[in-house]
């Protein structure tokens, strides 16, 4: 069995591909999904879509590339949506946050003010996150260092061996999923072999970063026991050792999905 931590579904595409999707992970024993927001705008639509689909469950969050466009009072629409959510089995923590140095033209500023300011919900809260780190490693650390959260997950982790080692320290488990496929992704790869087994989960971010055998087409999470193979044979475990070890810290990065159906 395995979790997809991070999974992103468009609702109008969710509708025409009615289920679609879901179902040809469902197939390959892919049974529990990850769905984060990126702003205020789809929020209704990432509860609804977790809601629908069995073992799913869903994060709210304004995403870093979205806080140009997103309005400052939707830091308080957030905390509304999680007040109305928190009996909710289905949700899982805040997210997708976080900082991104990378996309050019975005308001670093306002970005970190975003950030931190949706950490300070996640602690008066006690929720968990999804964060988007990208080329913004030590910014996110010094942020996290502040506000402390429970525990989450930096998605689609690419930085050092000592970075791993501080976000471990803050109770952050580490994604990894397509970009592991490229034989070429030295640095990632050792990573995804050497890192102790309490630090990774396994995640597509489809439809994007995706692996090496449909390189620049539109990831799913159907992809995501194939790329579980490829990690399982950088790390020498059986995959079923590796679904063990993903699913128990995913499981406990998200305490939700431990009643998700």
């Amino acid at each position: 069995m395995w979790t997809d931590t991070h999974l992103h579904l468009d609702a109008s595409e969710y509708d025409s591909d009615r289920l679609e999707v879901v179902q040809r992970a469902q197939v390959l024993n892919v049974t529990r999904f990850v769905l984060p927001a990126v702003g205020a705008f789809n929020f209704d639509a990432v509860k609804r879509l977790a809601h629908d689909i069995p073992g799913a469950v869903y994060c709210l969050g304004i995403h870093p590339v979205f806080v140009d466009r997103a309005h400052d009072n939707d830091l308080q629409i957030l905390q509304q949506k999680i007040r109305e959510s928190l009996n909710d089995p289905k949700f899982a923590g805040i997210g997708e946050i976080g900082l991104d140095g990378f996309v050019p033209g975005l308001n670093w500023d306002r970005q970190v003010m975003f950030f931190n300011a949706q950490l300070k919900i996640a602690r008066d809260f006690d929720l968990p996150l999804v964060m988007h780190v990208r080329k913004a490693l030590d910014p996110v650390l010094k942020s996290l260092r502040i506000y402390k959260p429970r525990s989450g997950i930096a998605h689609a982790f690419n930085g050092s061996f000592q970075q791993a080692e501080h976000f471990l320290k803050l109770n952050m488990c580490m994604g990894f999923g397509g970009a592991c496929t490229f034989t070429r992704a030295l640095q990632l790869r050792r990573l995804a072999k050497d890192l102790p087994e309490h630090a990774l989960v396994l995640e597509t971010d489809g439809p994007d970063i995706a692996p090496e055998w449909i390189n620049k087409q539109r990831n799913a999470p159907e992809h995501l026991p194939r790329i579980a193979q490829t990690i399982a044979e950088l790390r020498n475990v059986s995959l079923n050792e590796l679904s063990r070890i993903s699913q128990a810290n995913a499981v406990r990065a998200l305490p939700a999905l431990i009643h998700s159906t």
